[in-house]
């Protein structure tokens, strides 16, 4: 005997409510917890009305899935204590600007895992007590995924980009990420993380670690002056690194430089400097940690050519 009409419809009507807030997908598990089995989930299926996505994924309609639904779909297709996590993670927290397609879903290490078509496992030591306590799509918080994303990227680059991007957004803060990593340092870049996070954070220290003098003498500049005075606008600014010579200077900006209006301010301050005759190079503490090298490759041409051009 068929289940009655009334029922069905009840059922139909349910499952669709608890769909919509994942875009139209739910577990055969979800299902079953409603009242609706394999049976009937067939049935659907046959009459073109869902459409199955793996084993466990069902979608209540035949169109194409969202990238929430995709997510969801990760989570059903991986099983175990799978969440959302990494950039997968990010983007469904409001991270913007970030390209990645695939799924990217950890597990703990004892759980099984398996090929998944768009989605992509990492297996991780332990869980943080709060990782899972987020509502809606099972995904780690933002600090957490920013630095497993940062662990798992492709290279150093983008594993800063992972950890900036949140920042600068407001998604999370500095001082989270530095609390979250001493919680759970992971296995891929430790030393790079924990640097780029106090760069991130305030950017004053790092001065010291990366500062340029040594360097640009190894590479056969003169000694610059440090801390160079300039009068703009009736007000006292300094330049970090200074060829007073050839007029020639370099700004290194930490953390402070990009809140607020301070990028703002800062183009006015150097606009006005270079009106008065130097030439001003420009890197962030970031990027500076990640293409030091060719930065002074910079440096070193801007100075020959600005010593020939003087001596012209």
């Amino acid at each position: 005997m068929g289940i009655r009409r009334d029922v069905a419809d009840r059922l139909l009507r349910a499952a669709s409510d608890a769909a919509d807030p994942r875009d139209g997908v739910l577990s055969r598990a979800d299902l079953r917890a409603l009242g609706v089995g394999r049976d009937r989930v067939s049935s659907h299926v046959r009459a073109g009305r869902w459409r199955l996505h793996g084993r466990h994924t069902v979608a209540l309609h035949t169109g194409e899935l969202s990238p929430t639904a995709h997510a969801w779909r990760g989570v059903y297709e991986s099983t175990g204590d799978a969440r959302v996590d990494g950039v997968t993670s990010l983007k469904a927290a409001g991270v913007t600007g970030l390209t990645d397609t695939v799924v990217h879903i950890s597990l703990h290490h004892l759980c099984q895992v398996r090929c998944i078509d768009g989605v992509v496992q990492h297996k991780v030591s332990r869980r943080l007590p709060d990782e899972c306590a987020l509502p809606g799509l099972p995904r780690t918080p933002p600090a957490l995924a920013a630095l497993r994303a940062a662990q798992w990227a492709v290279s150093d680059r983008q594993a800063a980009l992972f950890l900036v991007l949140p920042v600068q957004q407001r998604i999370t803060t500095a001082e989270t990420l530095h609390v979250t990593h001493s919680q759970y340092a992971g296995r891929r870049r430790r030393a790079l993380i924990a640097q780029l996070i106090d760069d991130i954070a305030d950017g004053a220290h790092s001065l010291g670690e990366l500062d340029l003098v040594p360097a640009l003498r190894r590479r056969g500049l003169p000694t610059p002056t440090r801390q160079a005075i300039r009068r703009v606008d009736g007000r006292t600014r300094y330049l970090d690194v200074c060829w007073e010579d050839i007029g020639l200077a370099l700004e290194i900006d930490g953390a402070a430089h990009s809140a607020g209006l301070e990028v703002t301010f800062d183009h006015f301050r150097q606009n006005a400097i270079t009106l008065g005759g130097d030439i001003i190079l420009r890197m962030n503490l970031i990027g500076l940690r990640l293409g030091r090298e060719e930065f002074l490759d910079q440096v070193v041409r801007a100075h020959a050519e600005l010593t020939a051009g003087r001596r012209g």
